[in-house]
């Protein structure tokens, strides 16, 4: 649906009697609503798909498909772990220090893999899981949002 067609239709509640305006289109729901001839509320709920072939490399299909019992217990062993804030990811603690981990070490639980900044405060983000760091799914500096991932462990 188009930014435009949703700013047009919140001026025209805003400058009718209408309450509560909903409309449609295919998954994308939009609800209006105002209160006391202010507009109060725009709910929209659209599925959002993150984009990930930026956040992991893509997978090549093998020529034997693997059973669901083996792509479930791989899938157990794979750990993912996932930034708790939006902020900025830092590798290290300072710009001139080594990272805290590399593709490849061995971690426990509890060990602190990076640094979230959020609104100036540095936040440790530690491994829930005991393994091996598999990918590091972020650049240095880069700006990460909730809930994305930024490792790939392989649990032990």
């Amino acid at each position: 649906m188009d930014l435009n067609l949703i700013k047009r239709l919140i001026r025209v509640v805003e400058k009718s009697d209408i309450t509560e305006f909903s409309i449609s289109e295919g998954d994308v729901k939009i609800k209006i609503s105002k209160n006391n001839g202010r507009v109060a509320q725009v709910v929209t709920n659209v599925p959002v798909q993150a984009p990930t072939a930026a956040l992991h490399p893509p997978v090549s299909e093998s020529k034997t498909k693997s059973s669901p019992a083996a792509e479930e217990a791989k899938a157990e062993n794979i750990h993912e772990v996932r930034s708790p804030i939006v902020g900025t990811f830092y590798r290290a603690p300072a710009p001139d220090a080594d990272p805290y981990v590399r593709v490849g070490d061995h971690v426990s639980a509890g060990t602190v893999l990076c640094i979230v900044e959020a609104m100036k405060l540095m936040n440790e983000i530690e491994s829930d899981v005991t393994g091996t760091i598999e990918q590091i799914l972020v650049e240095n500096a880069t700006p990460v949002e909730y809930n994305q991932p930024l490792f790939v462990i392989k649990k032990d």
